[in-house]
């Protein structure tokens, strides 16, 4: 495979990605309130004599709960792609590419291995690729989650369009090199998966 004129003849193994949870236990009520408010603000749902206000306090805590949930999955992401950036500046048939951190994320988010895309399914993520994406952008407008008072309601009931425009953005700026997984393979764990593989490697 080529890439910028640059020839990879071998086949690589990166680090696992390993996903953490992202604990909140309202989280999925909240979803779920902010979802069907979001209905009922658009018309699609019956008001039933709901609250305008009320609702859309509800939609925006819902896509709160998302911002935050797409923020750790963004640091998990970062640190992995760093992982990478790392592994490709060690391996003396990669140093001449000058691999970046968007490299690896075009590999994560559009041509990942067969086996990440398929256990990504299994999990029941059907649109990793926009979920990916706009958890990166998240990590790449703020270094620390923002509280609820810090981003406007605009921002909030929006964030995805804004996201996936700030992604878009960055790939535009970086235009990074696309690796492909025919040379580039890796892993995908969840934290608790990953932990018990290694126990059993341990024992």
């Amino acid at each position: 495979m080529t890439t910028d004129g640059i020839a990879f003849e071998g086949r690589w193994t990166l680090p696992p990605l390993i996903l953490h949870p992202f604990a909140d236990a309202t989280g999925p009520q909240k979803l779920a309130r902010s979802s069907q408010a979001g209905l009922i603000l658009e018309g699609l749902m019956p008001a039933a004599g709901a609250d305008t206000e009320e609702l859309e306090r509800a939609l925006l805590e819902g896509r709160m709960c998302e911002i935050r949930m797409l923020f750790y999955l963004g640091k998990d992401l970062h640190r992995w792609i760093e992982q990478c950036v790392d592994y490709a500046q060690r391996v003396e048939e990669l140093t001449s590419a000058s691999l970046g951190f968007d490299s690896f994320a075009e590999l994560l988010i559009h041509d990942p291995p067969p086996a990440v895309r398929e256990k990504l399914v299994r999990w029941g993520v059907g649109d990793y690729q926009a979920i990916f994406a706009r958890a990166i952008a998240l990590r790449t407008l703020f270094a620390d989650l923002p509280s609820d008072d810090v981003l406007s309601p605009e921002f909030i009931r929006n964030y995805f369009r804004y996201t996936d425009h700030i992604y878009a953005c960055r790939r535009e700026l970086c235009n990074p090199r696309k690796l492909s997984p025919a040379n580039f393979s890796f892993d995908l764990f969840a934290s608790g998966e990953y932990s018990r593989q290694l126990e059993r490697e341990w024992a």
